[in-house]
């Protein structure tokens, strides 16, 4: 899963380049626009009374720009970040490590933080709500609890499931905030700007043409991109166009819309292998060899945001979109099937 291009993950080879064209400011970042004015209220507003930010929880699909929101978060605020992950808070102390190190205001950025073991979340009711934090010495009879003071400081929570949050730690939160997928002029918009960073000569139809193909998602965008300035310069192509981006994304066995061969083996099984539904999550996991978990997370969001899938109480289901872009008739009683299906529905 690492390995796909399209995929909206962090892959090993982005991290230089996502340094390098991510936005420093509310100003630079683009799309999102009800969530910046929202943020550049909150910020205006904290600021003016001296106080921190409320406590930020930030979730959507992956690649969308919810660490780089974190960061800006931080800049705006004119204070430093701490930047750790769920998984990497193993212990009350590492939560503790994290928190007394904070100064005014500072901003405690935790990834995927719906993998916070239940022991850390418990610690980290009181020092979002007092700003304190309760460490216990001692063990057994003679153990004592000893409350420590820390700054006010804002956590910013970022998930890609925010259904595993618990209901005490998700209330917690003062702003709860969806990012959503891009439409294609935003796209464009931050392909040219990271080619002009990246000093890559591009025209607006070229632009245009990865956009389309980048799932509504940045970080996918920048990498077509890095991918198709690597074939120009080889190909000593020059100006990256339209057709040049059709060849290229082709090779590289991204279609039209965004989808991958694995996206692809996952309709056709779907579709072929199971009439195109209804078919529980795990049969359809144990058909295709991935992780239900994966499947969920990685391949689904945006073949449901197509209107390709939909995961209905008895199954996930292949919509007639789906049939088309395979190149398959869709059965005649698809559409009426699906409508019964949907009375109701959402996921199993």
């Amino acid at each position: 899963m690492v390995d796909r291009i399209v995929g909206g993950g962090v892959r090993p080879e982005d991290g230089t380049y996502d340094r390098q064209l991510r936005p420093r400011s509310l100003d630079e970042f683009i799309g999102q626009t009800k969530l910046k004015e929202q943020l550049r209220i909150y910020i205006q507003a904290a600021r003016e009374r001296g106080d921190p930010l409320d406590h930020v929880l930030l979730y959507g699909p992956p690649g969308l720009g919810k660490t780089t929101l974190a960061n800006i978060l931080a800049t705006e605020m004119g204070t430093k970040i701490k930047t750790t992950s769920g998984p990497a808070i193993e212990r009350p102390g590492d939560l503790a490590a994290d928190l007394t190190g904070l100064q005014h205001a500072d901003v405690l950025f935790v990834d995927e933080i719906h993998r916070l073991s239940r022991t850390v979340e418990e610690y980290l009711y009181p020092a979002m709500e007092d700003y304190a934090l309760d460490v216990v010495i001692g063990k057994g009879p003679s153990a004592t609890t000893v409350r420590l003071r820390l700054k006010p400081f804002t956590l910013v929570g970022a998930t890609t499931r925010i259904a595993l949050l618990t209901g005490p730690l998700r209330d917690r939160f003062g702003v709860v905030a969806k990012l959503d997928y891009y439409d294609v002029d935003a796209l464009v918009t931050i392909i040219a700007r990271s080619a002009r960073i990246l000093d890559v000569s591009m025209d607006q139809e070229g632009a245009s043409e990865i956009a389309r193909r980048s799932r509504g998602t940045p970080r996918v965008a920048n990498r077509l991109l890095k991918r198709v300035r690597d074939y120009a310069q080889v190909r000593r192509a020059g100006m990256i166009d339209a057709a040049l981006a059709q060849d290229v994304l082709r090779e590289l066995g991204v279609d039209e819309l965004g989808l991958d061969e694995v996206d692809r083996k996952y309709l056709e099984t779907l579709i072929q292998k199971f009439s195109g539904g209804p078919v529980g999550l795990r049969v359809l996991a144990a058909a295709t060899g991935e992780d239900p978990e994966t499947i969920e997370d990685v391949y689904e969001p945006y073949l449901i945001e197509l209107g390709f899938i939909h995961p209905t109480p008895r199954g996930r289901v292949a919509l007639a979109g789906a049939y088309r872009h395979l190149g398959l008739q869709a059965p005649r009683l698809v559409e009426p099937l699906q409508a019964g299906l949907f009375d109701g529905a959402g996921p199993e």
